[in-house]
């Protein structure tokens, strides 16, 4: 994507919202340059960045350790037919299970603090990025495992050159789909048993203390955080795999 593109996509979202603000004429749409204002006294001068850095460790935390399992799972499981045949109908049961549905279950099971909210992110990553690299570990040419070998390579060197490079864009597209649905799922699992986060600090500032550019300043700072890891997977796509960049 261009950034000429996004600047005017961006100008295009701002004057939409310029626009409405002046025909609700109401506090409970505050005008853009009074968020952005209310967003940088708040990362200032309040407690908005704890909240963003708390609601980016679970973020990250839970992507980390989905990779960690998925990963290395998914590739066993593109790589042994037998394997697949007998979890496939267990992944086909769980992956189209609604996340968001298992908030109360896994806050019930985990209590208070960090762990709930990072297992669930942990869950939603899990099997998109399992399904994705099973997949691409299936497509690869036995002749072209066969070929490595021949050369003395070991599992080591057959990991390195040849089912790392496969899994990595299986990987990448998993966490592009799945970013978006991460955060918005943490912003629900944020609102129950915590008082760091931003949606705790979304939900604080509108339903409590009616701090509505606070609110808006939140909002923006989880759209911030969505849209910063989203392009941060963009460009570990074009560092760790440039053949996949280029095509």
């Amino acid at each position: 994507m261009k950034r000429r593109d996004l600047l005017l996509a961006s100008l295009a979202l701002l004057a939409i919202w310029q626009l409405s603000a002046m025909l609700l004429d109401k506090p409970i749409l505050p005008r853009p340059l009074e968020t952005i204002q209310a967003l940088v006294e708040e990362l200032l001068y309040g407690d908005l960045l704890e909240h963003f850095l708390t609601s980016l460790w679970r973020v990250l935390a839970g992507t980390a350790l989905a990779i960690a399992l998925a990963a290395p799972a998914g590739l066993a499981l593109g790589q042994s037919k037998r394997l697949n045949s007998l979890f496939s109908p267990l992944i086909y049961l769980l992956y189209p299970i609604p996340k968001v549905a298992l908030v109360p279950i896994v806050l019930l099971f985990f209590g208070l603090g960090d762990l709930p909210k990072i297992i669930l992110i942990f869950l939603i990553l899990f099997f998109q990025i399992l399904v994705l690299v099973r997949d691409q570990a299936a497509a690869i040419r036995p002749e072209l495992v066969q070929s490595v070998r021949s050369l003395g390579a070991g599992r080591r060197a057959l990991f390195r050159f040849v089912y790392l490079p496969a899994s990595l864009p299986g990987i990448l597209t998993a966490l592009r789909l799945s970013v978006g649905t991460a955060v918005a799922v943490l912003y629900v699992a944020e609102l129950f048993a915590t008082r760091r986060g931003l949606g705790y600090y979304i939900y604080m500032n509108g339903s409590t203390l009616y701090n509505y550019p606070a609110m808006y300043a939140g909002i923006l700072a989880l759209s911030l955080m969505g849209l910063g890891l989203y392009f941060t997977v963009d460009w570990l796509e074009r560092w760790l795999c440039p053949w996949q960049a280029a095509s």
